[in-house]
């Protein structure tokens, strides 16, 4: 294989692992949301506000990961 394939895969493993893990965290922090707010229904507002704050983190950091992907695969130093 050439150094362009091994780029073109380490692409992949970058957004795929980061696709993953980002669904995987959003997935369980709604889930725990949900019954923290089923408990404790009087404190639903500020849960809800935490819960978005910290979902655009989590998408924040695999964004990054799109990110420095796409940098590799058009703007590759490698090669």
């Amino acid at each position: 294989m050439t150094t362009a394939a091994f780029v073109a895969l380490a692409c992949a493993f970058i957004i795929g692992m980061g696709a993953i893990g980002a669904c995987i965290g959003i997935a369980m922090m709604g889930g725990k949301y949900l019954e923290a707010s089923a408990r404790q229904p009087e404190l639903m507002n500020a849960l809800q506000t935490k819960m978005f704050l910290l979902a655009g983190l989590i998408d924040a950091a695999f964004l990054i990961g799109v990110g420095i992907a796409m940098l590799f695969a058009f703007a590759n130093p490698f090669v």
